[in-house]
């Protein structure tokens, strides 16, 4: 992951951090409290209003869209050619430009850590979670924090009716980018805040991570087709630490289901379910 300091040259005020998460290929913004309707983004005047300053990955990303030269210009190979690049990179493209963008005065900068205040903020971001029987989410939190949640309490969120309405489509939650949603077949999320404010959580009970292990836990055998990978490859990746196993057996090992799509952030879509 990078991050970039997002900085209003005009008027001399830190605006906030973006994050690229290069494995996904996605961006999201944390903007500072201090902001108001005037001095936020104009993309995201109406986020700031309703107090909200994570900015969601795809308006965070409509923000970098703005600023980058696109792939489809004219000229594009030229401009490659100029800058010493074999192929188009978005990322690459904003960070020659600094950012900048001729509709407002803000620039970036390349930050080798995250502000408190963002570390602060992915203290109530996803770590994990399992789909159970009757549209209920359990939501494992940074913080330890673990919740048990009806989709039915976040039915006003924008496209929550599809999932519940559709099995194959609730069965494909997961931890989104850097755990900041819930999302349904890479498409439909549900903000990480959203999920973690939620009051009347309903009791963990036993057959909860019973339903867990069945559904988080995977076998060698599950990790390999995942990652389409051999058993030698997953050993050097055991090898190299890029992948921890919960339980060790000669017959083979156990591992966090999470854990394995974070390798190469991977997503397990299918494009029919929506």
């Amino acid at each position: 992951m990078k991050a970039y300091e997002i900085w209003d040259d005009e008027n001399q005020l830190s605006i906030g951090v973006l994050q690229y998460f290069d494995k996904e290929q996605r961006y999201i913004i944390e903007l500072q409290e201090n902001l108001d309707e005037w001095t936020a983004p104009l993309l995201f005047t109406n986020y700031v209003k309703r107090g909200i300053y994570t900015i969601p990955r795809q308006e965070s990303y409509l923000w970098v869209k703005e600023r980058v030269i696109p792939s489809g210009r004219q000229n594009i190979d030229d401009i490659l050619r100029n800058h010493k690049m074999a192929a188009y990179d978005e990322m690459r493209m904003l960070e020659l430009a600094r950012g900048k963008c001729s509709q407002d005065s803000m620039s970036i900068k390349k930050i080798d850590t995250l502000p408190s205040f963002v570390v602060e903020r992915q203290k109530k971001n996803l770590v994990d979670c399992c789909m159970c029987d009757y549209h209920v989410v359990l939501c494992f939190f940074a913080d330890h924090v673990v919740k048990k949640l009806a989709l039915e309490q976040l039915k006003d969120v924008s496209g929550i009716d599809k999932v519940m309405q559709n099995q194959p489509l609730f069965e494909s939650g997961m931890v989104g980018t850097g755990g900041y949603c819930l999302t349904f077949n890479d498409s439909i999320d549900i903000p990480a805040k959203f999920l973690y404010d939620v009051k009347n959580e309903m009791p963990i009970e036993s057959k909860d991570f019973e339903t867990y292990v069945q559904k988080n836990i995977w076998d060698t055998t599950q990790v390999c087709d995942a990652l389409s990978c051999t058993r030698q490859n997953l050993s050097y990746m055991l090898r190299k630490e890029s992948l921890s196993p919960l339980k060790t057996d000669v017959k083979g090992n156990l591992y966090k289901k999470g854990d394995v799509l974070k390798i190469n952030g991977k997503k397990l879509i299918n494009t029919n379910m929506v």
